[in-house]
């Protein structure tokens, strides 16, 4: 079994940097192909930014603001998320489109 856990979450100003992590742990396991999600109270889970084999996508409403990465041994997936807005906050999902292994969460708070 595979367990993802995120890291980085946390409280920031609007404007502000954050800069997610998420380490796979159990069997041997590589992010070739992976997705953050988020989901804000009352709304559904949407999909922020996915790697595909070092091709990325983002959702509209990045704009330029956020980057999606992999570390070389593709062990640790990264979103580094820029220009921060209050409507960024939401939980913070990262997720393997191989094997469909969710992490847990991570909460992203942009508030003055």
């Amino acid at each position: 079994q595979v367990q993802l856990v995120e890291s980085g979450g946390g409280l920031v100003q609007p404007g502000g940097s954050l800069r997610l992590s998420c380490a796979a742990s159990g069997r041997v396991f590589k992010f070739f192909d992976m997705s953050w999600y988020r989901q804000a109270p009352g709304k559904e889970r949407e999909l922020v930014a996915r790697i595909n084999i070092g091709a990325t996508t983002y959702g509209d409403f990045v704009k330029g603001r956020f980057t999606v990465s992999t570390d070389n041994a593709k062990i640790t997936a990264y979103l580094q998320m820029n220009s921060l807005k209050p409507e960024d906050t939401a939980v913070y999902y990262c997720y393997s489109n191989i094997g469909h292994y969710w992490g847990q969460g991570t909460q992203v708070t942009v508030s003055s």
